[in-house]
């Protein structure tokens, strides 16, 4: 990898149930889940991990499909990547590790598998933490012509049969950049060693695959359990932290407090001086937030 990190990470392959996840481990005390979004990897926190680390237990994964880890086939229901199922093996991980307890923060899908995480084991979250995003749920419950532009990757990596996959394969070298570039503004610029690893991880086929099944279970199988939730009345128990870029398509478009206080009992949480990618843009401001925030859950 060319993005370094302090001698204090460790890398592991960790076996969470049939599949193995790569996980990052470094720093003492109370241990901090650190999760990805798309197109990424752990690499989005290497900025704010060693940070976090001075004061937590910090580990680091790459989700199912993403990075290092494995890419099991999605099922013909897109199961696989439920974020059910991508929840259960960041539960297993940590397990494994001997946390059977912990705080977690996921950036875009990362925190999309936090929140299932909080909602599927209570127990295990001691606070959750999501970086520029809104619930799933709502966000295509709400889904108009301005979210069609802002998030037609939502739309295009869940298309059927293999389409999108057909089109990146010549392509990943573009769509990294240009994915990842559209949604950064002002800030500190993305490391060119992170970028290169983006690219280095997207070029296998099976990332790609992979990862177009995460979108489509996020629009089919994932929207039934998050109904199935909301008609209950299940909420995330754990004290939650929402942080959104100033600049983001989700900081222009939502009252982003009020949204998760529909879906969550206790929220708080602010803008920071980013578009979307918090971890890599703000990495200062998301660190000093996260620590405040894990210090008084």
């Amino acid at each position: 990898m060319s993005v370094p990190l302090p001698d204090t990470f460790r890398r592991r392959a960790v076996r969470a149930g049939e599949i193995t996840i790569n996980a990052l481990t470094g720093g003492a005390g109370p241990p901090v889940l650190l999760l990805h979004g798309y197109p990424q990897t752990h690499v989005v926190w290497h900025r704010v991990a060693p940070v976090l680390a001075e004061r937590h237990t910090v580990v680091m994964t790459d989700l199912r499909g993403y990075g290092d880890s494995d890419k099991p086939s999605g099922g013909t229901r897109h199961e696989a990547y439920s974020k059910r199922a991508m929840a259960r093996d960041q539960l297993l991980v940590m397990r494994e590790l001997g946390f059977e307890r912990f705080a977690v923060a996921g950036h875009d899908r990362g925190g999309r598998v936090a929140h299932r995480l909080a909602l599927d084991d209570p127990a295990a979250v001691s606070a959750l933490a999501v970086l520029d995003i809104v619930p799933t749920l709502h966000a295509f419950r709400h889904a108009d012509a301005d979210f069609g532009r802002g998030y037609y990757h939502w739309f295009f990596l869940a298309a059927p049969d293999g389409v999108p996959e057909r089109l990146l394969a010549d392509e990943a070298v573009f769509w990294i950049r240009t994915h990842v570039q559209a949604r950064h503004h002002g800030g500190a610029p993305f490391d060119p060693g992170a970028l290169e690893e983006y690219v280095r991880c997207f070029s296998d086929p099976a990332t790609i695959h992979a990862s177009c099944e995460d979108y489509r279970a996020a629009a089919t199988i994932d929207l039934e359990h998050d109904a199935r939730d909301a008609a209950h009345g299940h909420r995330v128990t754990a004290p939650l932290l929402a942080l959104w870029g100033r600049h983001s398509f989700v900081g222009r478009s939502y009252r982003v407090l009020d949204v998760w206080r529909g879906y969550a009992e206790l929220v708080d949480g602010r803008p920071l001086p980013a578009d979307h990618h918090l971890p890599e843009e703000a990495p200062q401001e998301t660190a000093e937030a996260l620590l405040a925030f894990f210090a008084a859950a």
